[in-house]
Order: C-alpha cells, then sequence, then structure tokens
C-alpha cells in the first residue's frame, strides 16, 4: 500500500513538468511566428532595376564620303646639288643656310679674271680674222677685175682664201660663246625656287669641276609631293576616280589630330610591289604656308567617291561580339536591345552602315559596357549639350557642300 501511494504523487509530479514544457513550447512558436510575421510585413518591397545611363544618337542618312587611308612620307618636288661648273676660288658666298631662294639668285663667286681673260682673247682673235677675211675679198675682187690678166689658179687659191678665214671668223664666234659661258659659270646662280641647306663650302676654298662636294642642296618645297601606298584591290577604284576628275587628297599629322594641307592625286606608279600588294601613288600640294617639308612622315585621306544616301552611325556605337558586329537599338520603351549590323567603311569618326539599321532610330553612342540585352536605359546627357566633336563638325561641313555641288 506504502508503495503504492508513493507512486501516485510522482506520477502527478510527471505530468505537471509535461503540461509546463508544452505550454512553454507554444509560447515560444506563438513569439516567433509573430516575429515572422511583423518582419515580413515591415520589409519593403523589391525595386525595380535603375536605368543604365548611355548617351544615344539618331542613325543619320545622307552625303558619305569614301576615303581611303594611308601613310606616306613628303618629298621635295625638285632636289638640286649644286656644284661649282668651273675651277678657281671661292671669292664671295651669296645665301644663308636655310634661306628661300629664287631662281637665278646668286649663290656663290668663283673667281672669274682667267675666265674674263679667255673671252678677251677670243674676241680679239675674232677682230684679227675678220680684218685679215676684208683683206682677202678684197684681193680676190682685185683678181677678178683683171679677168684674163690673172691666172685661173691665182683666182681659186684667193677664193679658197676668203672661205678659209670666214670659217675661221665661224670658230673664233664659237670660242667666244665658250668663254662666255665659262665666264658664267663662275657666277653660281640658284638653278631653281627652294629653300637652302647646309652650307658645304667656305669662302677662300678652291673648287673644282671634278669635286664631288656639293657647295649647297636646294630643295624645292612650293609644291611639294607626298608619295604613299594603297592596297592593290583598291587600285581600280582609285584608278576609275583619276580619271573622272581630280581626286581630293589630304596629309594629317600621323596621329590624325592635325590637318596640314589640301592637294590633289597626280600619279599612280604603273606597276603593283608584288612583295608587299600595294602600289605607289603621289599627290602633289601647293604648301604656301609650308606646313609639309621633306622627308615628314604624314597620314593621308584620299576621297575616292560619294555616297548620296548613305546610313551612318558613330563609329562607337559600332560593336563587336561573338556572333559579329551589332549595334544596340533603344525602343519606345527605353529598352535597349542588340540588333545584328554591317558596315562599310568609316569616315571623319562615323561608320557607313549596310545592313541592319534604318534612318531614325535611336542608337546607343556610349556607355554601352554596362548596357545588357533587354535592359532600360537612359540618356546620360543630351548629345547637343555635349558639343560635337571638331571631325564630326568637318564631317557635316564636308557634307553640306557635297549635297550643295550634286544639286549644281
Amino acid at each position: 500500500m506504502r508503495s503504492e501511494q508513493g507512486a501516485g504523487p510522482r506520477k502527478r509530479r510527471r505530468g505537471g513538468w509535461l503540461l509546463a514544457l508544452v505550454i512553454v513550447a507554444g509560447a515560444g512558436g506563438a513569439y516567433a511566428w509573430q516575429s515572422r510575421q511583423h518582419a515580413e510585413s515591415a520589409k519593403p518591397a523589391a525595386r525595380a532595376p535603375a536605368a543604365v545611363p548611355v548617351t544615344v544618337v539618331q542613325v543619320e542618312q545622307g552625303p558619305f564620303a569614301v576615303v581611303l587611308g594611308s601613310l606616306g612620307t613628303v618629298q621635295a618636288y625638285n632636289t638640286v646639288q649644286v656644284r661649282s661648273r668651273v675651277d678657281g676660288e671661292i671669292l664671295k658666298i651669296g645665301f644663308r643656310e636655310g634661306q628661300v631662294v629664287k631662281k637665278g639668285d646668286l649663290l656663290a663667286q668663283v673667281d672669274p679674271r682667267q675666265y674674263q681673260a679667255a673671252l678677251d682673247q677670243a674676241k680679239a682673235k675674232k677682230a684679227q680674222d675678220e680684218a685679215n677675211v676684208k683683206n682677202a675679198k678684197a684681193d680676190l675682187e682685185r683678181y677678178t677685175k683683171l679677168g684674163d690678166y690673172a691666172s685661173r689658179q691665182q683666182t681659186d687659191t684667193q677664193a679658197a682664201t676668203v672661205n678659209q678665214l670666214t670659217a675661221q671668223i665661224a670658230a673664233d664666234q664659237a670660242a667666244i660663246d665658250n668663254a662666255a659661258t665659262q665666264l658664267s659659270y663662275a657666277t653660281i646662280q640658284a638653278p631653281i625656287d627652294g629653300v637652302t641647306g647646309f652650307r658645304q663650302i667656305d669662302v677662300g676654298n678652291i673648287v673644282n669641276a671634278a669635286q664631288q662636294t656639293a657647295i649647297v642642296t636646294i630643295t624645292q618645297v612650293e609644291p611639294i609631293f607626298v608619295v604613299y601606298t594603297a592596297p592593290e584591290e583598291q587600285l581600280r577604284e582609285v584608278t576609275k576616280a583619276l580619271a573622272a576628275g581630280p581626286v581630293p587628297v589630304e596629309a594629317w599629322s600621323t596621329d590624325g589630330m592635325t590637318r596640314l594641307s589640301e592637294g590633289r592625286l597626280d600619279l599612280v606608279n604603273n606597276q603593283v610591289d608584288t612583295a608587299t600588294g600595294t602600289v605607289r601613288l603621289k599627290a602633289s600640294f601647293a604648301n604656301k604656308d609650308h606646313a609639309l617639308w621633306p622627308g615628314l612622315s604624314v597620314s593621308t585621306k584620299m576621297r575616292t567617291g560619294t555616297i548620296p544616301d548613305a546610313i551612318t552611325v558613330p563609329d562607337d556605337a559600332v560593336q563587336h561580339g561573338p556572333k559579329g558586329l551589332y549595334a544596340f537599338v533603344v525602343d519606345d520603351q527605353k529598352k535597349a536591345h542588340m540588333q545584328p549590323i554591317s558596315v562599310g567603311r568609316s569616315t571623319d569618326g562615323r561608320t557607313r552602315v549596310t545592313k541592319g539599321l534604318t534612318p531614325g532610330q535611336t542608337v546607343i553612342w556610349r556607355g554601352q559596357s554596362r548596357v545588357q540585352e533587354g535592359a532600360l536605359v537612359a540618356e546620360a546627357k543630351p548629345a547637343a549639350a555635349e558639343g560635337k566633336p571638331a571631325a564630326q563638325e568637318a564631317r557635316q561641313a564636308d557634307n553640306a557642300a557635297l549635297a550643295s555641288s550634286e544639286a549644281r
């Protein structure tokens, strides 16, 4: 009986503990549920993705110049190494190094005294022979008047003497001309217009006709040439343009930032270099401001024609992808879509699009690095407020001139 009485209280105590645990667990679950509900109600709604800032432009249609670019070297129109054609001492130098000289300007003076003496001697010899022929003609006239009183032999001999002395006078005149020429060589003059280089001979030096050292080198820089190359694939296009009329060529600095001069194509070489697959071209420039200098490296832009209604976009709008070229087109909902395109040549910062775009479409010009297919975009800054690059302004001016000339 005692054992049964002790078991009863123990069962009651165990049941109380179980009831307490159930109550605590329920309270904790209710608190956790309420906390989760409160956190979910306090959590803000997910925001839409932000628009990517980009710069956009319109696809344009209008005249597009077909320009072939290359690298070239400036060459003097003429180059002359001035040497002495006679022997003697240099008495005077008549130019400064780097001076612009005209044809006929004095460059140097060789001692002319011996050549003046030779000229005077030739003139005196001619005067002597002229006196002799005058006397011989008088004798011939007297023999002729004597008739039968003078033998035929005497008459013929005197006639031969007259002819001989007449021929001697002709030889004397040739000697005079030669002496005068030699004397003129003593005064060394500029053979062309140009710019002098370093002086190689000083006053007091002896020069001679066989001397290899030039007194000075003169290069003609007005006009001046630029020699450059074009791929053999473009040969037909270049020759066709040259046959149609003058082909404009521009010379630019090698970095492409500064236009130096404007000229025209003069020559297409008569053969293609088989080693490089290129043909050499030569363009001439007036070069009044001496912007071009012999030996200078330049880049060239040769315009071979104009496409009247070309579709163009800025160069930076054309993107390279694994499947080829494309551009991001912005639709009415300001979303960007990748549009595959085909392109032609690029001129003055714009690329001709041959397939894939239509005039008036909006494409992304800058900021494509953060743009994906279907991304929402926003214009970071109006294109008009950015200011147009100088190359684009020049392109628009050229296009306006082309359109005006075509309308005329």
